[in-house]
């Protein structure tokens, strides 16, 4: 087992209770992508890391390091709460999922490139106003390939057209253009748009999106080629994905 003393970047994934006064932390990192924390001492009152290691909380942070088993934070500095996360409700759902997503798609105490400044700014953007599911559908979008799943997105995956209307074919893997929908009488049946936003999220930077406005339908037939990847392809089924569907549910019904 390798342990470092260092500094580094952290997100607060989420904690839970490890005996009488201790919390394990489970931490994205700019070092070694996610990894979990023991905190010793973290429940006691006046316990001097207390606002450092709550949920939603990103800053900088010195600690040992394990690539496997435990690691440890010793200090923490220039630390903020994303405030509007943790108080409202579907802000927070949103980025628990996206998260989680990350915590699935990662193992453990490796690194994972630029994504921790993508999940960075995706939390961020959530936290001052931008649209959370168009959001989250990015991170799912360009976290298929972490799981094995690599849609072809920009061109039909028979010919290589992309010069005529396309439409999204799970069975195929990818875009038909309209020459070839008839393989597949299946097939998602998209509008224009949402073929343009799915290839967009695709390979979106984050960093470089200042607004960004779909309308409803749009965002519901996105969401559900994206919901059929990750059910039927990766076969990830999230309690964090569960609630927000259910959260979606009693919208409709507030609706009504």
């Amino acid at each position: 087992m390798s342990r470092i003393n260092t500094d580094f970047r952290g997100i607060i994934m989420f904690r839970r209770d490890y005996r009488e006064r201790d919390l394990l932390v489970k931490v994205l990192t700019d070092k070694i992508g996610p990894a979990m924390f023991f905190v010793k001492g973290a429940k006691k009152r006046g316990f001097r890391l207390a606002a450092d290691i709550l949920p939603f909380t990103h800053g900088e942070y010195i600690g040992l390091l394990a690539n496997d088993g435990l690691s440890f934070i010793n200090a923490a500095s220039d630390t903020a709460q994303y405030r509007n996360i943790a108080t409202d409700i579907r802000k927070n759902a949103y980025s628990t999922y996206i998260l989680a997503l990350v915590d699935s798609a990662f193992p453990d105490g490796q690194g994972i490139g630029g994504w921790f400044d993508q999940v960075a700014t995706a939390l961020k953007l959530i936290n001052q106003g931008l649209d959370e599911q168009v959001i989250s559908n990015v991170i799912e979008t360009q976290l298929l390939i972490r799981f094995g799943v690599s849609p072809t997105w920009d061109r039909c995956v028979i010919c290589g057209r992309d010069d005529i209307p396309l439409d999204f074919s799970e069975q195929s893997g990818g875009m038909l253009c309209q020459n070839h929908w008839y393989l597949d009488e299946r097939r998602m049946h998209l509008d224009p748009r949402s073929v343009y936003y799915l290839q967009r999220f695709s390979t979106l930077n984050l960093q470089k999106l200042n607004s960004i406005k779909i309308n409803p339908s749009t965002k519901r037939r996105i969401q559900f080629v994206l919901d059929t990847l990750y059910d039927n392809e990766v076969g990830l089924n999230l309690k964090s994905k569960r609630f927000i569907h259910q959260m979606g549910k009693w919208e409709e019904k507030l609706k009504k």
